[in-house]
Parts: structure tokens; C-alpha cells; sequence
């Protein structure tokens, strides 16, 4: 992947208010290829039952979904994403959040993205459709 594509996404990720928020962390970044990683703070992401929110997890699958998505390094925004909740993990885990992009057309592109804990136990598996706007990414 271009590298100067690749050191934008980094930095706007480092930046980026709502992943900061999270303490969320972009660990690996190649075209159409990332991983994001985010502690299950119990105190910030529970819902009203104490297990981790849907909010929270699909947050971290977002995060995986939209910087693989911009590494061809023009914009692409969300279409579809549809999410399988497989298991709520246990506070205090590490999460990952790894998105694959699966298939391509001029326009579209289509992502698996699955989370897992630091034991590898599934947590959550999603299928994502992206359009590319085919306008450059800004902060590029």
C-alpha cells in the first residue's frame, strides 16, 4: 500500500476524537487490511444487564471496517454493515477487531470483520459493504 496513504490513516486514527475515547489502537494497516485494538472497560461500555453494549463492540468493528476501507486512499462511507453478536467478553480483555476486504468493483467493496478477545474466543463476526466516493481522503 502507498506508504504516504498509510501514515494518514495512522495519524488520523492517533487523532481521531471518538477512538481516543475508547483508547482504541490501530495495530496492523495494509491495503484493504487493518486491526484495531480496545480494552472491555466494564465501567464505560456495560449496558443496563453489566454486559458489554452492542454500541461499544460495533464501535470497535467500525473503527477496523473504516481504515481498512481507506487504503486504496480515496473515501469510502458505509452502505451496510450487518453484525452477529457471538458472546460478551470478559472485563478487562483485550479486543480485536480484524476487517478483511473480501471483494471489489469500481465502487463498492465488501469486508469481513471479526472480533476476538486476547484468548482468541469469537466475539462478535460481521459482513460490511463500503462505497468508494472517489474523493481523496482529506487529511492526506
Amino acid at each position: 500500500m502507498d506508504q504516504k496513504v498509510r501514515k494518514a490513516i495512522v495519524g488520523a486514527v492517533r487523532k481521531e476524537p471518538f477512538a481516543r475515547a475508547l483508547n482504541m489502537e490501530l495495530v496492523e494497516l495494509e491495503k484493504g487490511h487493518s486491526v484495531v485494538h480496545m480494552t472491555y472497560e466494564p465501567e464505560q461500555m456495560n449496558n443496563i444487564y453489566a454486559r458489554a453494549h452492542g454500541g461499544a463492540l460495533f464501535a470497535l468493528i467500525d473503527e477496523a471496517f473504516e481504515t481498512a476501507g481507506q487504503t486504496d486512499g480515496t473515501v469510502a462511507v458505509a452502505l451496510n454493515v450487518n453484525v452477529t453478536y457471538v458472546s460478551s467478553p470478559k472485563p478487562g480483555l483485550q479486543l480485536r477487531a480484524e476487517a478483511h476486504r473480501v471483494s471489489q468493483t469500481k465502487k463498492t467493496a465488501s469486508y469481513d470483520i471479526k472480533v476476538t478477545d486476547q484468548n482468541g474466543d469469537l466475539i462478535a463476526l460481521c459482513q460490511a459493504l463500503a462505497f468508494d466516493t472517489g474523493r481523496p481522503i482529506p487529511f492526506l
